[in-house]
């Protein structure tokens, strides 16, 4: 037989395709719509990894392109399971993570089963991706999945959605190549832009730098430190930016947990220059733009979008690192006005750290994230879920190493937490991994917990407790609406975790937290450590204390 003779199924070709593209893992949920694809990947090199639900599949494969900047890849049947991925597809696409998301489908040559389980999922994904395609002929599904990954890694990168029905995949077709994967380059700044944004630094009298959400780009980091140090320009970052320099850097400002009023702004109000590094509006605002506010130049992969609250009066486009070392380049040495800012950051610092060692019980949201700091180490990971301590750990915790705080400012959906947290702990075994949900978000994705344990994962889950959705709830109370439908009710964590084979543990004081934190992290396995949480600082700290600054301010 000839080599033009030998045929292949379309699964198999599919799977050579994603060993090709470097896949070793997919997640997911397979219905017998994709039994052709689970055979096929039976026989290769890539883990088939079993979710308990879909959409923790999903939020594990765009964590894995998030911190590796290569898609990570999810899987579901039709229908019910391919609807669960879309709030895993949401967050990629707003959160800037490439992913493949492959869902099956019926035989769309016939049907012996008429229209039961078929919802038109290509069309329901093309508003949450980047590409939404169904496959319709084996022989195209070389060509077809290297452009997936082509398009999910581009800038902006983000989730790609391939529809592989039954009969495609169980079609027999003559062998096919695969494509050669080929690197994704990215110009660099031209020279004219750099030359605009270096004049306008030059002639600032209090320049200030922001990292934003795309600073975290795997390929970024290295550039981005080094105009930092090059420049002496002081930095804050967003949310999403964290990490992308040293926090332990004296140049270091905070960070813009909120939009306004925290301490912070004191800085970015006294700013008559920000160079926004990486900011994507997606990003709740880090601060708001006004007419007598300070000149911004936007320095990312992709130009601005002209929202209501950011219109950069410059754009440095380009491959961001590369073009901030050109950047550098027109300005070292030339900036004695660098540091101007510098006098305001003690203050800031102050505060931020104000009660982070009370040792009142229930702790205060401070309390928490400061022991946390003390058992993680520089490159441990810390995997937020989605509550009112997310700003917490956003203005206290301090990062030195990019990635290692995970939160979603973009999305911000809750349940994402815990198998975010999975897959960091899969992708460095070696690494202290702990997870952080309110008993809220965690409960919409507790089961993975299974998941874990099974996968012998070395992780740590901490669940705060206030038997509420605490966040809409101080919400309610700072609008003055009634305390009304936002409680609920709690299973025992400690018998919960130990029901899926995880040890579980009880903080009943302060002293104890730390010591269990760092006992569980030595001890290996999953452990799932309960605490309850004293939100009364929500009030004192974000309206009252930021309300009377704003205040004296004037």
């Amino acid at each position: 037989m000839s080599g033009q003779d030998h045929k292949v199924k379309g699964s198999d070709l599919f799977v050579a395709a994603l060993e090709n593209e470097g896949v070793d893992r997919i997640f997911g949920v397979p219905g017998e719509e994709n039994l052709d694809l689970v055979e096929s990947l039976r026989t290769s090199k890539i883990e088939l990894v079993l979710t308990r639900h879909e959409q923790a599949a999903a939020f594990m494969a765009a964590t894995h392109g998030r911190l590796t900047g290569k898609p990570g890849v999810c899987l579901s049947t039709l229908g019910p399971g391919a609807l669960n991925l879309s709030t895993g597809a949401a967050y990629a696409h707003l959160g800037a993570m490439p992913m493949i998301l492959i869902t099956g489908q019926k035989p769309i040559m016939s049907s012996r089963q008429a229209r039961f389980q078929i919802v038109d999922v290509v069309a329901t994904m093309k508003p949450l991706t980047k590409l939404s395609r169904q496959i319709v002929s084996a022989s195209s599904i070389p060509t077809v999945v290297r452009d997936a990954f082509r398009v999910a890694m581009e800038e902006r990168p983000g989730p790609v959605h391939l529809e592989l029905p039954e009969d495609i995949a169980g079609d027999e077709v003559p062998a096919a190549p695969v494509i050669p994967v080929h690197p994704i380059e990215i110009p660099v700044a031209h020279r004219t832009t750099l030359d605009r944004a270096a004049d306008m630094i030059l002639a600032a009298k209090r320049p200030l730098v922001m990292m934003g959400a795309a600073t975290s780009r795997p390929r970024s980091t290295h550039g981005i430190a080094s105009f930092v140090r090059r420049t002496g320009i002081p930095f804050f970052t967003t949310q999403m930016g964290k990490g992308t320099v040293p926090g332990g850097t004296n140049l270091y400002m905070g960070t813009a947990a909120l939009s306004e009023r925290d301490y912070v702004h004191d800085a970015i109000d006294a700013a008559d220059l920000i160079v926004a590094i990486g900011h994507d509006p997606i990003e709740k605002p880090p601060f708001i733009m006004g007419p007598s506010g300070p000149k911004v130049i936007h320095v990312s992969y992709t130009p601005a979008s002209v929202e209501l609250v950011y219109f950069p009066d410059a754009e440095v486009v380009g491959d961001v690192g590369p073009s901030l070392e050109l950047l550098a380049d027109r300005l070292e040495g030339k900036l004695p006005q660098a540091a101007a800012l510098l006098p305001l950051r003690e203050e800031i610092l102050k505060h931020i750290a104000d009660r982070a060692t009370e040792a009142r019980w229930p702790p205060t949201p401070q309390r928490i994230v400061h022991d946390i700091r003390q058992v993680i180490p520089e490159n441990g990971i810390v995997a937020l879920d989605n509550g009112m301590y997310k700003i917490w750990f956003a203005r206290n915790y301090r990062t030195r190493v990019a990635n290692t705080l995970l939160l979603d400012n973009a999305l911000a959906t809750m349940g994402a937490g815990l198998p975010s947290a999975m897959l960091a702990a899969m992708l460095y075994p070696d690494r202290r991994v702990l997870a952080v949900a309110g008993d809220g978000g965690f409960m919409m994705n507790s089961q993975e917990m299974e998941t874990a344990v099974r996968l012998k994962l070395n992780l740590v889950v901490l669940v705060l407790e206030d038997n509420a959705y605490g966040m809409i709830r101080w919400k309610q109370a700072v609008d003055h609406f009634a305390d009304y439908g936002m409680t609920f009710g709690n299973p025992d964590f400690v018998l919960y975790a130990k029901a899926y084979g995880a040890e579980g543990h009880r903080i009943e004081s302060i002293d104890s937290f730390g010591p269990t934190l760092d006992a569980a992290f030595k001890e290996g396995g999953v452990h799932l450590v309960v605490i309850p949480i004293d939100y009364s600082e929500n009030v004192r700290v974000l309206v009252d204390e930021l309300r009377a600054h704003e205040k004296a301010k004037g």
